[in-house]
């Protein structure tokens, strides 16, 4: 036991799973969660997607899409953001957050496509598409992407499983240098796919000039989608952070004490470059499509108020907070920017979309929809404590230094 209680794993004991089985009540709410959740999805794969959504002809993408795929891929996207300050740009001083982000990164794509099994009408024709490729397809596009950066990811996350496993496998320390000089490589491949894929999450709503609300269809969507991706990567490191030092503080080490508010200054400073510019990127558009008659309608109210309080105010805030150098302005800031990239994606994947249909036709999710994505998140949290309990993504490793 190291002086912040970090419980590194020996051969003799490789798995530490008592802090689940401790009576508290995040723990007993998550075994609900998860028990309700496996219910679910016994229910939908066994009596169809029919029995527990509200899904139909006219909108055959709704609260799976919209927040499991279109927000799951998004703020994942700190794992590209993070490896690339770090290793392309050179800011060392970034590298205890690198793992933590890669973590989340994998953890959010690997969801991702798990969650999407519960909106395929045939959730084993998913490798399909690698089998019958529709090439001239924009979906084909992003899930190959999407499949391929995963495999970009699980490659960089496995350096900690390996280092956590190796005391009991000794081969895998071989297999950790393959990787760890690989880093670059990996680094740059994956920032490639994640400009394609990101993007292309938006041009899938090209398809729907009649069916998307003016002020948000645009035929700059794609390059929307990619820059917003960017302000939300930066917001879900220190978010994520935040709850981190939370949840399991005593499982980071000196080194991600010490860096840590050095991370969330400078991600805020990017993030309220990013989040102007995309103000300012949105703004003009809306100008040169003429859409401002649009702003005296009730849409166009709900449009202000995404911009104004779910972009502006978390670039102003991150601002002052990074110039100030107030931990807490800048935390908040990040949960500001995180609820307006899913507002923004709920936006044009639900409300505004089929916005012209009759109040009683157009689509609302079923608590059983909103359920499983919880489920879901509920999911990725547990995954994400088993791993920060066994292996080394918020500390470093004593047998594998610099390795952070």
């Amino acid at each position: 036991m190291s002086q912040h209680q970090i419980v590194i794993p020996t051969k003799d004991k490789l798995f530490n799973l008592g802090e689940f089985s401790l009576r508290r009540p995040g723990n007993m709410i998550t075994a609900v969660i998860l028990v309700v959740g496996f219910v679910l999805t016994f229910i939908r794969f066994t009596q169809g997607i029919g029995s527990i959504t509200n899904l139909s002809d006219t909108m055959p993408w709704g609260m799976w899409i919209g927040f499991d795929l279109l927000c799951g891929v998004c703020l994942a996207a700190g794992g590209y953001f993070t490896t690339v300050a770090c290793y392309v740009m050179g800011m060392k001083h970034f590298h205890s957050a690198v793992r933590p982000a890669v973590t989340t990164a994998f953890l959010g794509y690997a969801f991702v496509v798990f969650a999407l099994l519960y909106d395929l009408g045939h959730p084993l024709r998913l490798p399909y598409m690698f089998f019958f490729p529709g090439t001239t397809s924009v979906l084909f596009e992003v899930g190959l992407c999407v499949a391929t950066y995963l495999t970009v990811l699980f490659i960089e996350f496995s350096v900690a499983p390996m280092e956590w496993l190796s005391c009991k496998f000794p081969f895998l320390k071989k297999w950790r240098k393959v990787v760890v000089r690989c880093t670059i490589i990996l680094t740059i491949f994956g920032v490639c796919l994640s400009t394609l894929h990101q993007s292309s999450l938006g041009a899938l709503y090209l398809i729907a000039p009649g069916k998307l609300h003016p002020l948000w269809y645009s035929p700059f969507m794609p390059m929307f989608f990619f820059v917003s991706s960017m302000a939300a990567g930066c917001s879900m490191v220190i978010f994520e952070g935040m709850w981190a030092h939370k949840g399991v503080h005593h499982y980071m080490d000196e080194t991600h004490l010490r860096e840590a508010d050095e991370v969330v200054f400078s991600f805020s400073k990017a993030g309220a470059f990013i989040l102007f510019g995309y103000f300012m990127l949105k703004l003009i558009d809306m100008l040169v499509q003429a859409n401002l008659p649009y702003l005296c309608t009730g849409y166009g109210l709900w449009w202000l108020v995404e911009m104004l309080f779910f972009v502006l105010t978390p670039a102003l805030l991150y601002a002052k907070g990074s110039r100030d150098r107030n931990i807490k302005l800048c935390r908040f800031a990040s949960a500001n920017a995180v609820l307006g990239i899913v507002l923004n994606r709920f936006n044009v994947s639900m409300i505004a979309f089929n916005y012209a249909l009759p109040a009683d036709e157009r689509y609302f999710p079923s608590i059983w929809e909103v359920y499983i994505s919880i489920f879901v998140v509920t999911l990725i949290v547990t995954v994400y404590r088993f791993i920060v309990y066994h292996m080394p993504v918020l500390y470093e490793h004593p047998d594998f230094k610099d390795a952070h």
